[in-house]
């Protein structure tokens, strides 16, 4: 497995995997592509033998960063991928002067946020009926 930048040519495939990953309440084809004009966001992609398998976003704002989205095919999961995702993602944040990060996730997402759990991230408070279906979302964080 690989880490790289998102690059324009990868949007395509990152709208599949939202749709995919996050039937629901998927980011857009114009949403990611809104992403590249903005000079406070960065999108990471994993990739393993060139095909995309994971990929996240942050956007860093002075000393908070958030961190729109994670997210791996089902056949990578459990499998180190979103922790490296993850992990390079926080990386960016610490290096643009973040402080703080944050992230939100459903209260549904069991594996979602194990994951931001055995990073370091602790339960700030709940958003209730948050997502268009009413579910609620947990409001996460992380001092760097």
């Amino acid at each position: 497995m690989k880490l790289r930048t998102w690059k324009y040519a990868d949007i395509l495939r990152i709208a599949e995997l939202e749709k995919e990953c996050f039937p629901d309440e998927p980011w857009s084809f114009q949403m990611l592509v809104s992403s590249f004009e903005s000079d406070t966001f960065h999108g990471v992609l994993a990739e393993d033998g060139g095909e995309i398998i994971g990929y996240g976003g942050i956007t860093v704002s002075c000393d908070t960063a958030d961190i729109a989205n994670v997210a791996v095919t089902e056949a990578f999961r459990h499998s180190g991928v979103g922790s490296s995702i993850l992990s390079e993602l926080l990386s960016v944040a610490k290096s643009q002067g973040a402080q703080k990060v944050f992230l939100e996730v459903r209260v549904s997402n069991a594996t979602a946020m194990s994951l931001y759990l055995k990073n370091g991230f602790k339960g700030v408070h709940a958003r209730t009926r948050y997502y268009s279906n009413g579910e609620d979302c947990i409001v996460m964080a992380k001092e760097l």
